[in-house]
């Protein structure tokens, strides 16, 4: 058994189990550390060495926030590699899930068999983990750490084991409060349900017959999607499956990684052989990224190559700042009246102006905030306000943004403002029950 802190671009891990035998990875859920699966520990690390991690900023790890699943995935990939683990079985919980399917698709010839716990291919909407991100912003993670149990545990349970309660509540609040909402926003950029049959690998989907976060309908479209995949049902169980009935779900694992994952182990790396009639040949295997070649009437462009069409892009970071439901509604709305407009602004001020490198976000959206007060444009200013706090400026912040302004802009306008700003971020920074 060991245990490591680990620089920046890797992840905090544990190990448990033989050294020769084969690697099973555990990834943990979002705001709990890889103590979620101590309960399995004792009946897996008999015939698999056990690679448990922490997210970033998660069960004192050093708060090196993330920006995408694909960038965790990345960081469980150099820890590995700083192991020596060539190949591996992966079981993941939640985010950890979004972490399998992330390396299933990237690096399958990696990744021997796969389980998906409480997993989903799209977590939510975006919007719904952005919000989220406002109130930690803004209250810090005791709103979410106090509501944890209700969203992790059935009542029966939560009921049941208050000391259980109590250590998830701990846990979250002891999470890092910005890699936390990086991992929100992680999450909420998270969607591969257009790409589920890529995923070649044996997969489990696993998840509790009462989970209200990533439930049955969420398991059965990862069912739907991936090829070679079955679903395991956990009878009483929420969103920790593996913390409410540890014994089913050790027995699931173990009977899918046992059945669809048998190879003999590698003394000489205490990794996992592939037997070699599944073994990718040596010069096929790919060493890194494999660059796409261009013919050779293709690889001399213009010098003045055309201009990429700014829509694509506007949209995208539109959708980011202001939100899907916004967006939505907006573009929704458009006739042939006003959809020109519509993408006009997608294209231009969106595409165009939000996108430059020249000022971060939170800057921009400072700038906004002082441009529409001058103007007096409350309507527009509602819904900056909130773009402001998906931004990361907190109410005090747009508070000294809307005196700032009162100099320049005026009093009367900046009252006027004030009472705007004031309902939105009421509205955004309340936890949700």
């Amino acid at each position: 058994m060991s245990q490591t802190q680990t620089p920046p671009k890797t992840l905090q891990y544990r190990i448990d189990g033989p050294d020769e035998a084969p690697v099973l990875i555990l990834g943990p859920s979002l705001g709990t550390t890889w103590h979620m699966w101590d309960r399995q520990i004792a009946e897996l690390s008999r015939q698999w060495r056990v690679i448990r991690f922490d997210l970033p900023g998660h069960g004192g790890a050093p708060a090196h926030p993330v920006a995408s699943v694909a960038e965790l995935a990345d960081r469980l990939l150099a820890t590995l590699d700083g192991l020596g683990v060539a190949r591996f079985g992966y079981a993941g919980c939640s985010i950890g899930g979004a972490v399998g399917i992330e390396l299933a698709l990237r690096q399958p010839h990696r990744v021997a068999s796969l389980a998906l716990v409480a997993a989903s291919p799209r977590f939510g909407t975006a919007d719904e983990f952005r919000q989220r991100g406002v109130v930690v912003r803004t209250n810090g993670l005791d709103p979410i750490a106090r509501s944890a149990p209700e969203r992790w545990f059935t009542h029966g349970f939560a009921a049941a084991q208050p000391a259980i309660v109590e250590w998830a509540v701990q846990m979250v609040r002891t999470t890092d409060p910005g890699c936390y909402i990086a991992a929100c926003e992680a999450l909420a950029a998270f969607d591969v349900r257009a790409e589920l049959g890529r995923v070649g690998v044996p997969t489990l989907v696993l998840v509790g017959s009462e989970d209200q976060v990533t439930g049955p309908a969420e398991a059965r479209t990862l069912v739907a999607g991936i090829p070679d995949a079955r679903l395991a049902l956990v009878p009483g169980a929420s969103h920790l499956a593996p913390v409410e009935q540890p014994a089913a779900v050790t027995d699931l694992l173990a009977h899918h990684f046992s059945s669809a994952w048998q190879p003999a182990a590698d003394s000489t790396t205490g990794l996992a052989a592939i037997p070699a009639a599944q073994a990718m040949p040596a010069a096929c295997a790919p060493a890194g990224p494999v660059a796409e070649i261009a013919p050779a009437s293709e690889q001399h462009q213009p010098p003045h190559a055309v201009r990429p069409d700014p829509y694509d892009a506007g949209m995208k970071v539109r959708r980011e700042v202001l939100g899907d439901a916004h967006v939505d509604s907006a573009t929704a709305a458009a006739d042939d009246f006003t959809g020109d407009f519509q993408e006009l602004i997608t294209r231009y001020a969106w595409g165009e102006v939000w996108t430059r490198e020249g000022l971060d976000r939170r800057t921009r959206s400072c700038v906004t905030l002082t441009a529409l007060v001058a103007g007096g444009h409350l309507d527009e200013l509602a819904f900056h306000t909130r773009a402001a706090l998906r931004n990361g400026l907190t109410p005090a912040e747009i508070k000294e943004v809307l005196i700032h302004a009162a100099v320049y802009c005026g009093v009367p306008a900046a009252n006027a403002a004030f009472k705007v700003a004031q309902a939105v971020i009421q509205e955004e920074t309340t936890p949700k029950p």
